[in-house]
């Protein structure tokens, strides 16, 4: 089956950012594949579903994802390190 999205829906991808104008659904045994429009070039590119995530957008409560680096507590700064006094 393949549906047409009136609006499109903002797309960030494996390839980039883009706009998805279609999804086909081959059934239960496939994944949905995203018809997704590229913002960089406008090249056009089928997606899988596990490759897709809607784009960030503030005002419906999606926030950027926080990646595993901004979870790991960094290290307190230390006045006695950053000059060189401590043995």
């Amino acid at each position: 089956m393949l549906v047409q999205l009136n609006p499109p829906l903002p797309m960030t991808t494996s390839k980039g950012q883009g706009l998805a104008h279609f999804v086909i659904d081959y059934g239960p045994e496939a994944n949905l594949l995203w018809v997704v429009f590229m913002d960089a070039d406008g090249a056009c590119w089928t997606v899988p579903n596990p490759e897709v995530r809607m784009a960030t957008n503030w005002t419906l409560g999606r926030r950027p994802a926080k990646r595993d680096d901004d979870r790991i507590a960094q290290p307190r700064f230390r006045p006695t390190v950053a000059a060189g006094t401590e043995a």
